[in-house]
C-alpha cells in the first residue's frame, strides 16, 4: 500500500495537535480520534474503531497504540509511524520544557491550581472517550447490556478487568452480539 502524500500530511497535522489537547493520556483525545477517523475522514467504521480501540486496550504497553493502529489502517507502515511520531513527539518536547519550570515553582499557588483544575478536565475527557466507545459498540440490546453490566461490575466491584474481557469474548463467541 503506497500512502498518498496528502493522507500522511493529514495524519500527522491532526495527531500532533490531538496530542497536545490529550490531557490525561490517549485515551482523553478518542472521542476526537473516533470523531476524525468514522465521521470527518470516512478512513474506517464505527465497528473497526471499536474494535482497534479493544485491540489497544488489550495489547502490553501503554494505551496510545490505538494511535499506530489507525495510522496503519489508513496509510500502512508509514501511517502507523508518521500517526505514533506525531502523537508521541509534540508532547514530549512539550513535557520536557514544562516538567523544568513545573519543578522549579512546586509550591506556588498557580501551579497548586493548575494541577487542581486539570484533575476534573482529565476524568471528564476519559469519561467522554467510555461514552463515544460505548455508542459506537452498542449496536444491539445484547451489547448495550453487555456495556452496562461491565460498567457497573467494574464501577461497584474490584474484580480484575481481564475476567469482564473474557466473559465478553464468551458472549461474542456465541454470536449474540
Amino acid at each position: 500500500m503506497t500512502p498518498h502524500n496528502g493522507t500522511l500530511s493529514t495524519l500527522a497535522v491532526h495527531f500532533a495537535i490531538l496530542s497536545l489537547f490529550a490531557i490525561g493520556g490517549a485515551n482523553a483525545a478518542v472521542p476526537e480520534m473516533h470523531r476524525l477517523a468514522v465521521e470527518v475522514e470516512r478512513w474506517m467504521t464505527d465497528r473497526q474503531f471499536t474494535d482497534m480501540f479493544a485491540i489497544a486496550q488489550l495489547a502490553p504497553g501503554p494505551n496510545v497504540i490505538i494511535v499506530t493502529l489507525i495510522g496503519y489502517h489508513v496509510a500502512g507502515i508509514a501511517g502507523a509511524i508518521v500517526t505514533t511520531t506525531a502523537m508521541c513527539g509534540p508532547t514530549c518536547v512539550l513535557a520536557y520544557f514544562v516538567g523544568k519550570t513545573w519543578l522549579r515553582y512546586e509550591e506556588a499557588r498557580w501551579r497548586i491550581a493548575i494541577q487542581a483544575g486539570l484533575v476534573p478536565v482529565s476524568v471528564g475527557l476519559v469519561a467522554a472517550s467510555a461514552f463515544i466507545l460505548a455508542r459506537a459498540a452498542d449496536h444491539n440490546v445484547v451489547a448495550f447490556a453487555i456495556t452496562a453490566a461491565t460498567a457497573a461490575i467494574g464501577y461497584f466491584t474490584r474484580i480484575n478487568p481481564l475476567w469482564m474481557f473474557a466473559a465478553a469474548a464468551a458472549i461474542g463467541l456465541t454470536g449474540l452480539v
